[in-house]
């Protein structure tokens, strides 16, 4: 049987004595499919953390905010989700381009609980499932190499404020980023954009950074 975990996690496992927990844990809770209870959890999320890995090897985290049902269990292998109109870089949609290794992280922080699946990406022009989430530019699809679920214990307790206004919603117009009204970008905006351009300064207040 081919192990399951790399030299390096191995040597660490063996530092510190959790080899036999490690066997244990990934012959119990990694799974290759995504099961019911899992398929509730992911679907209940209105956010998620999306790694990507580009060309070159190197790892890109982002955050990804939605409603509830951002995800969508599409089968027992195989996740699927949007991405919106963000910044124009496409860090997380390019990478998926040139090398579909991603991991997303579930968490819910009222109940303190968390989901990982891994698996490898893919984004099809003019996929189906465009017009299941408004203003969806594409859509990445993942086919699930594993998942298993993680201890909780140091999950902050949270709760939920307010969804972003700026989610895409039904039937309602999704404001303008504040930041696209700003000067330094005014003269590089895409055609669908270019009406915002304005000579805003601050981009810190932009950001939510002051």
């Amino acid at each position: 049987m081919i192990d399951y975990f790399n030299e390096g996690q191995r040597q660490l496992q063996d530092e510190f004595e959790t080899r036999p927990l490690a066997d244990r844990l990934q012959a119990g809770i990694i799974q290759a499919m995504i099961t019911p209870p899992d398929a509730e959890f992911i679907e209940a999320q209105n956010m998620f953390f999306l790694a990507t890995v580009d060309d070159k090897g190197q790892a890109n985290c982002s955050y990804k905010g939605g409603q509830k049902g951002l995800v969508k269990v599409v089968d027992e292998t195989t996740l699927a989700f949007p991405i919106y109109d963000g910044n124009g870089m496409f860090m997380s949609a390019g990478n998926v381009l040139v090398n579909g290794q991603v991991g997303l992280l579930f968490i819910d922080f009222e109940r303190q609980a968390r989901v990982r699946v891994n698996g490898e990406a893919s984004i099809v022009a003019n996929d189906k499932l465009l017009k299941h989430w408004p203003e969806s530019v594409v859509i990445v699809r993942v086919k699930v190499r594993e998942t298993f679920p993680n201890c909780p214990r140091y999950i902050h307790k949270m709760t939920l404020v307010e969804e972003s206004a700026f989610v895409p919603k039904v039937n309602c117009t999704t404001p303008d980023a504040t930041w696209k009204k700003l000067e330094i970008v005014a003269d590089v905006l895409p055609p669908k954009d270019a009406h915002l351009a304005s000579n805003e300064q601050d981009v810190l207040a932009a950001i939510n950074r002051n």
